[in-house]
This record gives C-alpha cells, sequence and structure tokens, in this order.
C-alpha cells in the first residue's frame, strides 16, 4: 500500500494534470503548423534527456514521497527504478494524426520501489505533463491488479548486497575452494571466482529465494561452472535477515557451509579439482573467430570502407525517430522495459499496422541440478531493452549503415546513453524480388525479365545474461514486412552429473550445455487500411472426387473460415496453423474481395507440445502460437517485468485477454505471434552458439491488397 502522504499527493496533482491536459495541447498546436510532418510523428517520440531529468527532479522534490538515490546500499528506502515514455491511448493518437484533434498529453511512466514502507510494495505511476510535470496519478502495469513486492526485477544495489552477503556466508570454504578450483572469493586479483543467478528468483509464490551458481571468473565466465551453487533467502528488506539456506556441490547438499566445509575437512565430501585448461603461465590462444576485437587489417582496406561510409548518400530520412524510405513511413523506439517497437507503419500512404512490437523472450532450460531445473529466463524481467549493448560497424551492421543512439532511466538517477543501440541499413535482397524469362516453346528463348530489389532493415541486438538476441526488422520493396529473432552466444553450462544426461550436451570433461527452448512473442496490432477488420483462415485441403467420366480425382480446394469470438481465434501448439492467416478491410475491389494481408509465421515448434512451465499464468502466452483478440488500451503487452518473479500470480496475464471472448467481426484487431525453437549445444559451435538455423519470425505480406489501394 502507498503510503498515505504519496497517494495525497498524487491525488491532488491529478486536478492540476487535468488543467495541463486541455493548455499544453493547445499550446503545442499553436506553436507548429497543422499536418507539418516534423510535429505529428514526434507523438512517438521516446522521452528526452531533458524530460527524463525534468521528471526525476519533480519525484524527488514530493517529500512525502520519501525518495533516496537507486544506489544508495539498501533494500529499506524508496527508489525510483523507472522512467520511460507512456503512449497515450490509441484513440488519442489517431485522433491527433488522423482528424487533427489536439496533441495528446505527453506523459513518462515511472516504477518506484517502496522498501521503506511498513509493507514495501511497487507502485507506478503516470507522471505529466512533459516537459514540465506537475502531476502524478497511480498507473496499474495490468488491467486487475499491482505486482507484489517480491515480484521486482533484482536492481544494482540488491546485486551488489547480494555478492557481500555470499562472499562473507562462503568464507568457511575458502581452502576449498583453493583446493578445487585454485580460484578464491577472498583478496584476489586475477584469479577470482564469482556469482551468477538463474531465474526466476522465486521457488514458490511470495518468496524471494534465488540459486547462485559459483564459476571462475574467466573470459567465457558462464562457461566455467565449479560444482557448487547456494540457495540464499534474500526476501526481506533487512540485508541482516538474509539466510543460505542450502548449498549443492558435486551432486549432493548441504544444509549450510558450515557444514560443507566441515564435511571436507573430515574427508566426507566427493570432490572434482578443476584443472586449467592451460598452464597459467602458457601463452593465451589467439581470440576466437566470434571476437568483436577489430583485427588488423592493411590500411587501405580500412581507409577504403571508411571513405564508403562517408560518401554513401543513404536512400531513406530519418527525422527523430520517424524513418521515410520510398514507399514506407514508420515510427520506432526501442522501450528499455520491453524492446524494440515499430509504430504507425505505412506503406504508400495506407497504414498497415498502428503497432508491431517484442512482448517477451523466453528461454527454457532442462536439468536435475538445482540451477538446471530452475532457469527459464523471461528476458523482459531482465529489461529487455536495458541491455542492448553498442553494436559494431562492420560485424553487427554494415559499414554504411546509420547508427542511432538511444537514452534510458532504468535503474539509474540520470538517464544513460547507449550509443550505437540502433542500425538502420539497405541491403540487397539477394534475390530477384521479380523473375522471369519468357519462352515461346520453341528452340529460342525469346526475353527475360527481372527486378533486383533492396530492403531496409532496422536492427538492435539485446544481450541478456548469456544470450544474445539479433532483432531484425525488414520492409520489403512490395509491401511486405518481415520480423526476424536470431539467438546466438554463450552456451548455458552446468556442472557435469550422471543424471544430467538427459538433458545436456558434452562440451568438456566437467562442462555440460544444456538443451533448452528459446520462444519470443510479438504484439502485432493490425489497421488493415483501416481500424475495422475481420480475421479468417484458407486452409488448403485435399479433395476426392469422381468426374462423369467415372474417374476418380484428387485435387487441391480451399476452405473458408472467418472467426467471430476470441476464443475460436485462439489456436493452441499441438495443431498445425491453417495456411493463410488473413485479416481484411471492410472495403472490396472489383472482385469483391477485402483488402487483405497475410501473416506468415516461421517457427520450429508448431506441432509439438511445450515444456510444463508454460502452465503459469505469468506464461500463457506461450501456450498459443496465435491469437487474435479485440483491441483494449488496458491490454497493451502480453507480459511485464514482473512476470519473471511472479509466474503464479502477475499483473499480466495473457490468458485473460482471451476469456473475455468479445466479438472480432469488423473490429480493431490485435494478432499474438508465438514462435521458438529447440537448441542442444554441439561441439561445433564451440563455446558459442551460432546463427544459422537458430532464427523465427514472421511476415505481413499484402493480398490482393493494391487492387484497392
Amino acid at each position: 500500500v502507498l503510503c498515505s502522504r504519496a497517494m495525497g499527493i498524487a491525488q491532488r496533482n491529478l486536478a492540476l494534470g487535468w488543467v495541463a491536459a486541455i493548455l499544453l495541447p493547445q499550446m503545442a498546436m499553436a506553436e507548429h503548423p497543422k499536418g507539418s510532418l516534423d510535429v505529428k510523428p514526434q507523438v512517438f517520440s521516446d522521452l528526452t534527456p531533458f524530460e527524463m531529468r525534468m521528471v526525476h527532479n519533480f519525484l524527488m522534490s514530493r517529500r512525502e514521497l520519501e525518495l533516496q538515490p537507486s544506489e544508495t546500499p539498501t533494500l529499506a528506502k524508496n527508489s525510483v527504478y523507472l522512467i520511460e515514455m507512456l503512449l497515450p491511448t490509441k484513440k488519442k493518437v489517431l485522433d491527433f494524426l488522423d482528424k487533427g484533434k489536439a496533441t495528446p498529453v505527453r506523459e513518462a511512466r515511472v516504477v518506484i520501489f517502496f522498501g521503506a514502507q511498513e509493507h514495501p510494495n511497487i507502485t507506478e505511476f503516470a507522471v505529466g505533463p512533459l516537459p514540465q510535470p506537475i502531476y502524478m496519478r497511480m498507473i496499474s502495469p495490468g488491467p486487475w491488479h499491482h505486482p507484489s513486492w517480491t515480484s521486482r526485477p533484482i536492481n544494482k544495489a540488491e546485486y551488489s548486497l547480494i555478492h557481500h552477503t555470499l562472499k562473507k556466508a562462503t568464507e568457511p570454504l575458502h581452502q576449498f575452494f583453493l583446493d578445487t578450483t585454485d580460484y578464491s572469493l577472498k583478496d584476489c586479483d586475477e584469479d577470482c571466482l564469482t556469482f551468477t543467478y538463474v531465474a526466476p528468483h522465486v521457488t514458490e509464490p511470495d518468496q524471494r529465494r534465488s540459486w547462485f551458481i559459483l564459476q571462475r571468473y574467466m573470459a567465457d565466465q558462464s562457461l566455467q561452472p565449479t560444482g557448487l551453487e547456494i540457495l540464499l533467502d534474500h526476501g526481506s528488506t533487512d540485508v541482516q535477515l538474509w539466510k543460505v539456506e542450502q548449498v549443492w556441490y558435486n551432486g549432493k547438499l548441504f544444509n549450510s557451509p558450515e557444514e560443507l566445509a566441515q564435511k571436507y575437512e573430515d574427508g566426507e565430501v566427493d570432490i572434482v579439482v578443476i584443472m586449467e585448461s592451460l598452464p597459467k603461465d602458457t601463452e593465451q590462444p589467439q581470440p576466437s573467430s566470434f571476437s568483436v576485437t577489430p583485427k588488423k587489417s592493411p590500411t587501405t582496406i580500412s581507409m577504403d570502407r571508411h571513405r564508403e561510409a562517408e560518401f554513401y548518400i543513404p536512400p531513406y530520412n530519418i527525422e527523430n525517430n520517424t524513418v521515410y524510405y520510398r514507399n514506407w513511413i514508420f515510427s520506432f523506439r526501442l522501450r528499455p522495459s520491453s524492446g524494440l517497437q515499430i509504430l504507425n507503419l505505412q506503406f504508400r500512404g495506407v497504414r498497415i499496422a498502428y503497432e508491431v512490437s517484442v512482448q517477451e523472450a523466453m528461454a527454457q532450460f532442462g536439468g536435475h541440478i538445482p540451477a538446471g531445473i530452475r532457469t527459464k529466463y523471461m528476458n523482459v524481467g531482465w529489461g529487455l531493452d536495458n541491455v542492448t549493448l553498442q553494436l559494431v560497424r562492420g560485424i553487427d551492421c554494415p559499414h554504411t549503415a546509420t547508427f542511432l543512439e538511444v537514452i534510458h532511466h532504468y535503474d539509474t538517477d540520470k538517464p544513460v546513453s547507449y550509443p550505437q543501440a540502433l542500425c538502420l541499413f539497405e541491403m540487397p535482397v539477394g534475390i530477384p524480388i521479380k523473375r522471369h524469362f519468357d519462352s515461346n516453346f520453341k528452340v529460342n528463348l525469346n526475353s527475360g525479365a527481372g527486378s533486383s530489389e533492396h530492403v531496409l532493415v532496422l536492427r538492435t541486438i539485446s544481450t541478456v545474461h548469456h544470450y544474445d538476441y539479433i532483432w531484425d526488422f525488414i520492409f520489403y520493396p512490395d509491401g511486405a514486412m518481415e520480423t526476424k529473432m536470431q539467438a546466438t552466444g554463450l552456451a548455458h553450462a552446468t556442472f557435469y552429473q550422471p543424471k544430467e544426461m538427459r538433458y545436456i550436451s558434452q562440451s568438456h570433461t566437467h562442462l555440460f550445455s544444456n538443451i533448452h527452448t528459446h520462444l519470443v512473442h510479438y504484439r502485432i496490432d493490425l489497421d488493415v487500411a483501416g481500424m475495422k477488420n475481420n480475421f479468417q483462415t484458407v486452409q488448403i485441403i485435399r479433395e476426392n472426387i469422381t468426374r462423369d467420366s467415372g474417374h476418380h480425382v484428387t485435387r487441391n480446394t480451399i476452405k473458408r473460415m472467418t472467426y467471430s469470438q476470441e476464443q475460436q481465434a485462439a489456436f493452441h501448439f499441438g495443431n498445425p496453423l491453417p495456411n493463410y492467416l488473413v485479416f481484411s478491410n471492410l472495403q472490396k475491389n472489383y472482385l469483391n474481395q477485402g483488402s487483405s494481408y497475410r501473416l506468415q509465421i516461421y517457427s520450429q515448434i508448431h506441432q509439438v507440445g511445450l515444456p510444463g512451465w508454460q502452465k503459469k499464468r505469468g506464461v500463457s502466452w506461450a501456450r498459443y502460437p496465435l491469437a487474435v483478440t479485440k483491441y483494449r488500451d488496458s491490454e497493451r503487452c502480453s507480459s511485464s517485468i514482473y512476470n519473471q518473479n511472479d509466474p503464479w500470480n502477475p499483473p499480466v496475464v495473457f490468458e485473460d485477454f482471451i476469456q473475455n471472448n468479445s466479438n472480432i467481426e469488423d473490429k480493431d484487431l490485435v494478432a499474438w505471434v508465438t514462435m521458438g525453437f529447440h537448441n542442444m549445444p554441439r561441439s561445433e559451435e564451440s563455446t558459442n552458439m551460432t546463427t544459422p538455423g537458430n532464427s523465427v519470425g514472421f511476415m505481413l505480406r499484402p493480398l490482393n491488397f493494391f487492387q484497392v489501394f
């Protein structure tokens, strides 16, 4: 429960907010001419550093909130965790864009951890109007309830306290560590041990208990487990009450580090001595081929590439966060809470989709040991976009790409710049978009015709724990748009145990890489030439007929089905999707066909059941390769930063979107798409998973669309 003084300030400022909601849009419209290209797309722009600072200063000035800096080394404090742009309601945005109505009030979404309360809680606010905020009002990340205190992501302050606690708790194991690994947690310069945690940070509802893997700190630290794992209860805001509950080593459980140390001293522990792969005085191997460290090249090549990038004139324009490319216009933003988002997607001046966005990425691992059993990364809970790092020119993106900076205010007290977090570039398709070589069906061929085209790619890469996710949005010249996710990065390794053979692939003597499943979820708010759309499927089936001659013939035919209710349009894993997934507008062409777009999904898990963890409410989206729902402002996201650590009772439950069972005929429709693939690490990938074959995505393709427009 929010403290009464904080609630009071929120309620008092809400009244002022209504005044600002009226006055500020009028001022904005007076300053900028109606319909100006450089004004309207700004409704989708992320917060500027100035706006972030103004929001943070406004919050810190509210004494009733009793806020402290986020880096203060305690959990018993109130602190700002997240500041990001709060997108106005769709109706307000489209009234502004399409009807020339008032500019929507610009607001920030703020997440505050109230750890200094008698009952600690997480509360979200809308703060506005920007850039000079004067009010704050409570909002909820989901349509039903607020997140629990134990569901919060681990912030920097908590992780620092965890590391200090574990380091102190394992002091009795100092000699044990030296004898088994030749590394230490105490007074080490180079040969240091470190802890990494797995998620979720709960084993039961309303708890905060995490398993931590002790590893040797090396270049590929996630590949060097020592065989020791620790379960820590860190649920209290008082660090003195934190407690190590269990220690797992080499297949055995111990009640405490002291018990393991004593039994080791008594010779009752089966130890595994981990040797260096190379003697310490041996020259280290050269960087691997996947290293992003630039290798030395002849000066002439380097200069040629530099000149190529310097004199290259891109075939697109970028105004703020809006891209103009041939017939395409779209805005984009990189949300620190969930990732890349495309907004107001138009082709030839006609809106195709209001939003196409990443919602969640999950990696679920198999295993027998504690860390293997518990590891289920829901990456939004880690700040899917907040872990976006600088892209490397010539490796992550072409030399001629345009690199874009993003600014975030995530687990910090000031805006943080992420240079080269995005890249935009044009590239050849590699094959003709259209091709035909005409023939007169005689010896000689007459003529040929084709079209060699390019596509535009918007890319970012997020590194969550040890995995790198490459996110692409690709725009084709024929009106098709494709999304693609490719996974790479270090293998998730566990310590060898015979029982692990069902779940792992061996990489080294005592190192095994777990088999795992990657799942990604997207939201597609389709507005195919308008907000009133229908959803239908076309299935190609085989039909047996008897001709007049008496001969039996089998031929292809089509079966159309129009869907009227949400539950009817929710497809479960285990059954193949129909061949064509079609979203149509009411407008008809001369053949009485609706102008349509086809959704084409590329996934490697479409006819098999998924692991049992999808039964949790927090990942209920993973039950459906496709679900089509009616648009609701309360259903903007299928996951949240809290679902990772409270999958039992999270604030956002995708299953509830479908249970409404609203009518979806001639309605504003949203398609929710789940794709994924399994990965069993192999020796050819060494320590790094390669991208070929490890990709999923979908495509939006015009279907009889241009016969109307």
